[in-house]
């Protein structure tokens, strides 16, 4: 099997080009392929696959072997793979996920792509689209007890389920605490946990703990959470850009009346299996 990896501010994935048929299981290869000692290491797999809506199709699985509805980082990545390698001219693309069609601009330079800008859609809070099991129209800087204490949190989707905790990302023991929030009965999908400390004006610093990943280097659906929380929190203007600093990078994220997601799309190299 032919693969590309390819990263987003460090969120590394498999590419597989699924346009002739996709694997039998791909959950079952996402887990022997991702293991970073055993097989090619990764966040996860992404398949690119023919779309009956939308230019491709993306389907992402989690290095545990889960499918992930979106992935911020890697849709960029399958812009630049279908672009760089001739499959599209367009510079606006459509990628349909299951968490609905996506809205792709690809910026170019010496006939590659080297970043993306993706229309992430609407920051939802409601609670049973989330889902949180918690009482309410919305969970904006609520103290629950979770996790074996109690945090201030705020829970979002952005086509999978965020809890957006503002405590300093570099106090916090997220190998104890991202298990303990991302099984907690309170969500009952699980959950991406963020933890999050503003550090300047329209700055945004952020560790992450993805729902079948562990801690990733960056999350792009994760980075758009944090500022849609933050927003709501007062913290951030409306529709300005904020910059969010990851462990793998930058991304710059816009909210407005849909949230607008900015960043690098990295071909690492490729290979066979």
């Amino acid at each position: 099997m032919h693969f590309t990896k390819m990263h987003g501010a460090g969120n590394d994935y498999i590419y597989v080009n699924c346009f002739g048929g996709e694997p039998a299981d791909p959950s079952a290869l996402a887990v022997r392929l991702s293991d970073r000692h055993k097989g090619i290491g990764a966040d996860g797999l992404v398949l690119i696959c023919k779309s009956g809506v939308a230019d491709a199709k993306m389907r992402m699985f989690n290095a545990d072997g889960s499918e992930g509805k979106m992935c911020g980082n890697a849709i960029r990545c399958v812009g630049k793979y279908l672009y760089d390698r001739g499959m599209t001219e367009k510079r606006d693309l459509s990628i349909e996920t299951l968490s609905g069609v996506k809205q792709l601009r690809l910026f170019v330079e010496e006939g590659k792509v080297t970043s993306a800008r993706v229309d992430m859609g609407a920051a939802v809070f409601d609670p049973a689209r989330i889902p949180v099991l918690l009482p309410g129209s919305a969970v904006i800087g609520e103290r629950v007890h979770i996790a074996g204490g109690v945090h201030t949190i705020t829970c979002v989707s952005m086509g999978n389920p965020h809890c957006v905790v503002f405590e300093d990302p570099d106090e916090v023991d997220l190998e104890k605490l991202g298990p303990l929030f991302e099984t907690d009965p309170i969500f009952p999908e699980r959950v991406n946990t963020e933890f999050v400390k503003v550090v300047g004006r329209n700055v945004l610093k952020m560790r992450v703990w993805e729902r079948g990943s562990g801690e990733t280097m960056a999350c792009g659906t994760g980075a758009c959470a944090a500022v849609a929380a933050a927003v709501a929190r007062g913290m951030f203007a409306r529709g300005e850009d904020v910059k969010v600093l990851l462990r793998g990078g930058e991304l710059i994220i816009n909210v407005g009346e849909t949230v607008y997601m900015t960043g690098e799309a990295v071909e690492v190299f490729e290979g066979e299996i």
